[in-house]
């Protein structure tokens, strides 16, 4: 008797013949696809965008923070081609969506870009598949959003090209791995992260714990796809409570002239019962900012309420507003209006040392001066053009003005937003006529500090 579509699957994994597909080369994506083809399997990385895949296929990296040399090795490769042909999805043993989960305009979640991946995979797929879904989303989305969709599109395809009807964890195997990318990080990558795995059934969260076991050093198994979703949810949520604490706390100590960032490590000195959060001019990333607001929806299409975490949600969201309160109170105290000031904000990235501008609070903070009549530029080493974004359409193309004393003299305001460390604080703290720290990284200029102003 000839092996069934899966036990077929099971064999290729098992022998690293496996053929990966990875869609949606972005920020999760290529480093994953990285992690395979450096495991020694065969890589497919696939993309709507034309100018990654001709970029990839050149052997140029868009992400500047994992480094170049992969990207000329993989190009030179039998074993690795990206493509936006998602005919060639067919070709893939096992599949693994990437793609973003963004919040629709009333915070409620969007998953078009998960139901129409699955759709795609669905109208192509072939018997002795598996798919795995990365991206973060609510518990139940991989079995009551995405599975349908792969199905229904299956049912799709014309009588004479149209496979049975998929048979969950025999010719279709479907699981759940939420991504834990954090770009920048040192001494952190996607292969020595921690990865958790959960299926649909046993056999499909087997299938993808053994795809998993060749690229990344620790995979955790869960009992179930909605275990993986929730984990995923609660890892976000814990630091956004965690982060509107210290937000919530630096509004309250700063009124009380008390430096909240020396409140927070000298409380760090506990060896136990606590875990040092810092305040900052808002949420950004492609999770933190996001995540809670899937879970909150969830909960109220069951009838609870998630008070906590709403509240820590309205506390973040706040944060531009009072940065922007702090400099408009600072440029009223040297005489000057906020309409008419020129105001230059460092930092673009929504972390240190990269080019990640996912849901960066920066945008809110230039938008919001804008609105107030200033004119507002920025400077970022890792961002020079501002990239097109879903929300903050005019600022598309903007570019990062030049970082040196007389730029800096110019501006009656320069907002810390970003803590780069290739930024001189001695330098700006010397030549900005006004100073607003975010980050609390002027703390330990020397000198005359007498124009900073921490927000």
């Amino acid at each position: 008797m000839p092996p069934s579509p899966r036990q077929t699957l099971e064999s290729r994994i098992a022998d690293g013949t496996a053929v990966v597909g990875v869609l949606a080369l972005g920020y999760v994506g290529l480093p994953l696809v990285r992690a395979f083809w450096s495991a020694g399997l065969r890589c497919l990385g696939f993309d709507t965008d034309p100018a990654k895949v001709e970029a990839l296929n050149r052997g140029e990296n868009y992400l500047k923070h994992l480094g170049g040399d992969f990207a000329v090795q993989m190009a030179a490769s039998p074993r690795f081609e990206a493509t936006t042909d998602l005919e060639r999805l067919a070709e893939a043993d096992a599949i693994v969506v990437c793609v973003p989960t963004p919040l629709g305009p009333h915070h409620e979640p969007d998953l078009s870009f998960v139901r129409q991946t699955a759709r795609d995979i669905g109208r192509r797929l072939r018997p002795g598949q598996l798919v795995v879904l990365e991206s973060t989303t609510y518990p139940g989305t991989t079995r009551d959003v995405m599975l349908p969709a792969l199905l229904a599109a299956a049912r799709e395809q014309a009588p004479q090209t149209r496979p049975p009807q998929p048979v969950l964890g025999e010719d279709l195997l479907v699981a759940y791995s939420p991504e834990r990318e954090d770009p920048g990080r040192p001494g952190s990558s996607t292969q020595t992260i921690p990865k958790l795995v959960g299926g649909l059934d046993e056999a499909s969260g087997a299938a993808a714990v053994a795809l998993y076991r060749h690229a990344i050093a620790q995979v955790i198994p869960v009992s179930s796809a909605e275990v993986a979703e929730a984990a995923k949810i609660l890892e976000n949520v814990y630091r956004a409570v965690n982060i509107a604490l210290v937000n919530e706390l630096k509004v309250i100590l700063t009124r009380m002239d008390i430096d909240v960032w020396e409140v927070i490590d000298a409380a760090a000195t506990k060896p136990f019962g606590f875990q040092a959060f810092y305040p900052g001019p808002g949420l950004g990333g492609h999770c933190i900012p996001i995540d809670p607001f899937y879970l909150t929806w969830k909960a109220r299409e069951l009838g609870e309420t998630t008070q906590f975490i709403e509240l820590a949600g309205q506390v973040n969201t706040k944060m531009p507003a009072w940065v922007v309160q702090r400099t408009m109170l600072a440029l009223n105290q040297r005489g000057k209006a906020v309409n008419g000031s020129r105001v230059l904000v460092l930092g673009l990235a929504y972390k240190p040392d990269v080019g990640d501008v996912r849901e960066s609070p920066s945008f809110e903070l230039i938008g919001q001066l804008q609105t107030l009549g200033a004119e507002v530029d920025f400077h970022d080493p890792h961002t020079p053009v501002v990239p097109p974004t879903r929300k903050y359409k005019q600022l598309e193309g903007k570019r990062s003005v030049p970082l040196d004393p007389e730029t800096l003299r110019g501006y009656d305001a320069v907002v810390i937003a970003t803590h780069h460390t290739s930024y001189d604080w001695p330098l700006i703290v010397s030549h900005a006529p006004l100073v607003v720290d975010t980050r609390g990284v002027t703390r330990t200029v020397t000198g005359d500090k007498a124009h900073v102003v921490m927000a």
